[in-house]
């Protein structure tokens, strides 16, 4: 298997970033999310997210989209400027192949260039193995679960939280 290619994200990747995030809508628990949203509805947020600093990446692996990661404002409030959440995708024919771990490196590295000293990740159903995985290689820890507070395919569903320091993380304080 070649290694996937890490790139920024382009316009023309969203119709394959959608039909990603439309499988996991409408068949997994990693997004609470319920009806999927349409292309439009995906540039949208792909915009709002580069315009407003933030970084969006693909893996490209055997000549297709394989998988994306971002980060997003992790709060809206001022005082979490310096925090960001973060959410990795994958098209589930290259799961357990590294492709959303070189994803996650790759967005640790941009947010740590970018000025960022946390990042937090949000991972729906505690069942989701993969991605406490993914994120524990990363080096998150676990922060807290939030048990039973998403109803999606008739049943309740956890919240795991996790966080990693980027950068200097809290030992010094930001000059801006």
């Amino acid at each position: 298997m070649s290694a996937p290619e890490i790139r920024p994200t382009l316009e023309a990747d969203l119709p394959a970033i959608t039909a990603i995030y439309q499988q996991a809508v409408r068949e997994g628990t990693a997004t609470f999310e319920l009806e999927p949203p349409d292309l439009a509805e995906m540039t949208r947020r792909y915009r709002a997210l580069v315009d407003g600093g933030y970084p969006y990446f693909v893996a490209i692996l055997d000549g297709r989209v394989a998988g994306y990661a971002y980060a997003g404002a992790y709060r809206p409030r001022p005082a979490y400027r310096f925090t960001v959440e973060n959410s990795i995708y994958l098209d589930p024919s290259f799961h357990r192949r590294g492709v959303g771990s070189l994803l996650l490196e790759r967005l640790i590295t941009e947010c740590e260039a970018r000025g960022f000293r946390q990042m937090i990740a949000v991972i729906g159903d505690s069942a989701n193995a993969g991605s406490i995985g993914v994120h524990t290689k990363g080096g998150f820890r676990m922060i807290g679960t939030h048990p039973n507070v998403g109803l999606k395919f008739g049943r309740w569903l956890d919240t795991v939280m996790m966080q990693r320091e980027l950068g200097e993380g809290a030992s010094t304080v930001p000059a801006k």
